[in-house]
């Protein structure tokens, strides 16, 4: 089985303090195709880390990756082990269909892309935790002392955790956000949801900010252009949505698939499932050629 190796652009620190980058992954099977597609009542942030398990043999010294260390993944590394984890099942290329978001034109337009041309942003300065200092505006009654942050950034655990809340309170969630990863404020650590919920608008914001900056991930903006109108436009790109979304719409395919190689080769459910798109599609391609080569003798 093709085996993709790289580095994340975060990186994982178990509690020893020690930082793991190096990752090896998989292709997926039938067997995650299969729980992608049905799994309709799961949270996102919770299929992304058991298909992060199951195909992600290594980071750093640790093998295999359990799902306690796949939840413990910051965002950005999670959304970069997707992109790569697609790129080993399904290629590097990319077709998608659109529509000009131009008032005047709205044709319907393809676009095609490389994965490997995705930008992808890497931390600089790797640590478990980070300090700043909030502007006097977003603290006016404290001293420097006061004003310093210190915080660690987002997991899949907190994607988990707060994903019921975005769509019904954002503020709340965010609130919530900021409780489990500001480690300290001032001379309060941890500060707690009260003292989280006391911050300045300006302030949570400059906290946000300053997240969002120092995150490891990959673009989620793709520039693209209308062939009929030459104008440019902007496409959102979110990785988990797209990874998701082309597995269910190829799902009819992977059953039509099992189904020819159980019929012919009287191979198990199970046998069938285990492979990886690639290996299955060689096999139904050579048996493909078989049968016509039959027919043809015919």
């Amino acid at each position: 089985m093709h085996t993709l190796a790289g580095t994340l652009p975060g990186g994982y620190w178990d509690g020893g303090g020690t930082l793991h980058s190096r990752f090896e992954l998989t292709p997926l099977t039938g067997r995650e195709e299969e729980l992608l597609v049905q799994a309709t009542d799961r949270l996102p942030a919770e299929l992304v880390t058991e298909v992060l398990s199951r195909r992600v043999s290594s980071v750093g010294g640790l093998s295999p990756v359990r799902e306690e260390v796949a939840r413990q993944l910051l965002v950005g590394d999670r959304q970069f082990l997707l992109l790569r984890l697609r790129q080993a099942t399904f290629g590097d290329r990319v077709r998608a269909g659109l529509v000009c978001p131009w008032a005047d034109c709205g044709k319907r337009v393809s676009v095609e892309f490389s994965l490997a041309q995705v930008p992808v942003f890497e931390l600089a300065d790797k640590g478990p935790v980070y300090t700043m200092t909030l502007s006097k505006a977003a603290a006016e009654d404290c001293d420097d002392a006061g004003r310093e942050v210190r915080f660690r950034l987002p997991t899949g655990a907190d994607q988990e955790e707060l994903s019921e809340w975005l769509s019904v309170n954002e503020a709340q969630a965010l609130t919530l956000l900021l409780t489990r990863c500001v480690r300290a404020i001032g001379g309060f650590s941890p500060p707690g949801e009260d003292r989280i919920g006391a911050l300045s608008p300006l302030a949570r914001a400059e906290i946000e900010e300053r997240m969002q900056e120092l995150a490891p991930g990959i673009e989620q903006v793709m520039e693209a252009g209308c062939v009929e109108c030459g104008r440019q436009f902007l496409v959102p790109f979110d990785v988990q949505r797209f990874f998701f979304g082309e597995l269910r719409v190829h799902s009819d395919l992977l059953y039509r698939e099992v189904h020819y190689l159980a019929y012919h080769y009287h191979w198990s459910e199970q046998e069938i499932m285990a492979m990886t798109r690639d290996r299955r599609r060689t096999y139904v391609e050579v048996l493909a050629d078989e049968i016509e080569k039959l027919n043809d003798d015919a």
